[in-house]
């Protein structure tokens, strides 16, 4: 099953009425059903978040956007744990060729400072000798 028949087929579990739209009292019972709370007036406010078209109810569309911009939330949020695992200092914003020659023997890899130049160098688009956050990001991706 690819991911749009698994959409099609969430959609329809929420959808109980079949009328192609998700209505605030549907994903009221929906949160329910995997073990959340969420009032009436609650599912409507969420409801009308995520609506693109302004009728107060959800699309396939909506849902799919909801779902993906979650997903994509989660990986940067784990990409800047990784991140910070390699920092030279802990909010300091880069990975420096000591931070990550230092990292890589934690993780049971001996390199030099050097190696570790030439590997941050494949990324480094700015050409300051370190990895920003989005530099690293533009790496795992």
């Amino acid at each position: 099953m690819d991911k749009d028949e698994q959409y099609k087929r969430v959609f329809g579990h929420i959808d109980k009425n079949g009328d192609g739209k998700i209505s605030p009292p549907e994903l009221q019972i929906c949160i329910g059903k995997i073990g959340g709370e969420l009032s009436l007036e609650e599912a409507e406010m969420a409801a009308a978040l995520m609506d693109s078209d302004g009728d107060g109810l959800l699309s396939m569309e909506d849902l799919v956007k909801v779902v993906e911009s979650a997903n994509e939330d989660e990986k940067v949020s784990d990409l800047k744990k990784a991140f910070r695992m390699y920092e030279e200092v802990e909010g300091g914003g880069c990975i420096t060729p000591k931070s990550l020659r230092r990292m890589l023997s934690k993780l049971g890899e001996s390199r030099s400072v050097d190696d570790c130049k030439v590997m941050i160098a494949k990324f480094d688009v700015d050409g300051d000798g370190v990895l920003s956050f989005d530099e690293f990001r533009e790496m795992m991706f």
